[in-house]
């Protein structure tokens, strides 16, 4: 595969039929805007009793129906949140991981030595993240994923993607390659993909 290739996002959507949740980073068409895009996807009752919200510049996965919740702590957390110049996504509870690191001066990659993949066996979904760095109108961006070693989880891979933005482009990174049982973890390097300027559009066509 050509490393400088634009991978086309709409076919990867549509002939990967569970890709889990996802994380795009990038920058518009026009150089204007940061754009991050969040999604969820679930094959379990309880994974796919989730809602979004968004209260005081968080935004937060909830419950539908909190009668129904079953291990609320792989489900339930801060996907997005905002410290000083900085703002970070991602897949769980290690968001305010990153958040509390930040503040004690810890940067996005050490904080994220001390997690590891989701113990939800046989599938030990793994972890992901990305953090956007602003400074004088731009801005650089990391992406992590920490999955398991094996099938076994006996032992946890962590890799940390260092990006800086170009318009029009951003990268693409998920927590399964497909379906199956056990799932398939994301492999490879998060996926090269073209980001436009309108995004109602794009978020319409995901």
């Amino acid at each position: 595969m050509n490393t400088y290739e634009i991978n086309n996002l709409e076919k990867i959507l549509k002939e990967n039929s569970y890709l889990g949740r996802g994380i795009i980073i990038g920058k518009s068409e026009d150089g204007k805007n940061a754009v991050i895009l969040y999604f969820i996807m679930g094959r379990s009752e309880n994974s796919r009793n989730r809602i979004f919200s968004f209260k005081d510049d968080v935004l937060y996965t909830e419950p539908f129906d909190k009668n129904k919740t079953i291990n609320p702590e792989l489900i339930i957390y801060r996907a997005l949140r905002e410290y000083k110049n900085k703002l970070i996504i991602t897949n769980g509870d290690h968001t305010d991981t990153i958040y509390e690191g930040l503040k004690k001066g810890i940067d996005f990659s050490e904080s994220l030595k001390i997690r590891k993949f989701e113990p939800d066996a046989p599938n030990f979904t793994a972890r992901i993240s990305g953090i956007l760095y602003f400074k004088n109108n731009d801005f650089s961006y990391k992406m992590s994923i920490l999955k398991s070693a094996d099938k076994k989880g006996t032992a946890c891979d962590k890799y940390i993607f260092d990006y800086e933005s170009l318009c029009g482009e951003g990268r693409f990174i998920h927590t399964y390659s497909g379906d199956g049982n056990p799932l398939p973890p994301f492999y490879g390097e998060p996926k090269r993909i073209k980001i436009p300027n309108d995004m109602d559009e794009f978020a319409s066509k995901i």
